[in-house]
């Protein structure tokens, strides 16, 4: 524009004089005076209307609507969408928009799906299968006996079993401040014989006092370890902080090794009654809900944080991890490690079953139910 000013200011022959001085053609500058001679652009424009390329929504209206389908076969009707199997990548994406007509670019496709509401999401665990008729009313009726136990200063508890962990040298999702370059190396597949060691964390939750209690185990994830669990719980530390306690409250999950069918939980239960004179109150949670189990969310969770990003190479790792877990609103925990064996397989006889004292409660039997000591 500023040689073609100069050229109009220059009278007859200005623009060829300012075409030889700068260079432009002789057309450019011509082209540039008429622009002089029209109406100015609007306020935040760069050119005319209707200057320059339209945009793909005009070009090609069909694309959006295209490239969800590919991105969402089932939930837009197209279950033979030819990348129903396949990683939707957005380079993928523009291959396949391209072969079906709808040439683009995978830095486009970017742009269009987050223009969609879309975003790079991984899985989230929530479904839990088909709801027991009876799942509110059994996280009611628990609700009503952990705080009424509470209220009078009994014990109560959260027992569960964490998941087992590999010992070795193996991966440990998450990640932890090392110098820049320098990740800690581990084995390159997580696929151990039979012969590497795993440990079994079962953890014992105190409600009242946010103090949690793990025993890792070696061998197997029984009823019977389940049980020894809670007694090691009750001899360091529940007998000490309940001297006149004459009953336990014992919430857990409905399956694994205190799953409310296991005859051999019931039948160590009554043992550690006899043994302890405590009355032993336990409350089930209703199938497919063992993420609402306290001990899950108040200890098993920060344990996952406290030890991320550490292979686990041996069970004193895996020890002082589990002790060094604290939280700021004063979680405690401690942790021992037992040798024992736990056999699996063991069954429980029909007479030893009815040689248990225990008594089902009005509501739901199976999962509520109290075991009482024998008398000796």
């Amino acid at each position: 524009m500023m040689a073609a000013n100069e050229a109009v200011h220059d009278g007859y022959g200005g623009i060829s004089r300012i075409s030889r001085a700068c260079g432009l053609s002789r057309v450019t500058i011509t082209k540039g005076i008429r622009e002089l001679g029209e109406e100015p652009v609007a306020a935040g424009r760069i050119r005319r209307p209707g200057g320059g390329r339209h945009t793909l929504r005009v070009r090609d209206p069909k694309l959006p609507r295209v490239l969800e389908t590919l991105v969402e076969p089932l939930a837009r009707g197209d279950p033979q969408s030819p990348l129903r199997w396949t990683c939707k990548s957005t380079r993928t994406l523009a291959a396949e928009l391209s072969r079906q007509h709808h040439p683009v670019s995978h830095e486009k496709v970017a742009q269009f799906l987050r223009e969609m509401d879309y975003s790079l999401q991984g899985n989230r665990k929530t479904e839990e299968g088909a709801d027991h008729p009876d799942r509110d009313a059994q996280f009611q009726y628990i609700n009503d006996q952990v705080r009424r136990a509470l209220a009078a200063g009994r014990p109560v508890i959260s027992v569960d079993t964490k998941k087992k962990e590999l010992i070795g040298n193996y991966e440990n999702r998450g990640r932890q401040w090392r110098k820049s370059k320098a990740p800690a190396l581990v084995n390159g597949h997580d696929f151990p014989a039979p012969s590497v060691p795993r440990a079994y964390p079962y953890g014992v939750y105190d409600l009242a006092r946010n103090k949690g209690f793990v025993n890792v185990g070696t061998d197997h994830d029984t009823g019977a370890f389940a049980v020894a669990s809670i007694r090691g719980w009750w001899r360091v530390e529940g007998k000490r902080l309940y001297p006149r306690a004459r009953r336990l409250l014992i919430t857990a999950d409905g399956g694994g090794s205190n799953g409310y069918r296991l005859r051999l939980w019931k039948l160590e239960l009554q043992k550690l009654a006899d043994a302890t004179t405590l009355s032993i109150e336990v409350c089930h949670f209703p199938p497919g809900t063992s993420k609402w189990n306290k001990v899950e969310h108040r200890l098993f969770s920060f344990i996952s944080s406290n030890w991320r990003g550490e292979p686990l190479r041996d069970y004193e790792t895996i020890v002082r991890l589990i002790a060094g877990t604290t939280t700021a609103k004063g979680l405690g925990v401690s942790c021992r490690l037992d040798r024992r064996k736990y056999p699996a397989g063991r069954k429980v006889t029909d007479e030893e079953m009815k040689k248990i004292r225990m008594t089902p409660q009005a509501f739901h039997g199976e999962w509520n139910y109290v075991i009482r000591p024998r008398r000796m």
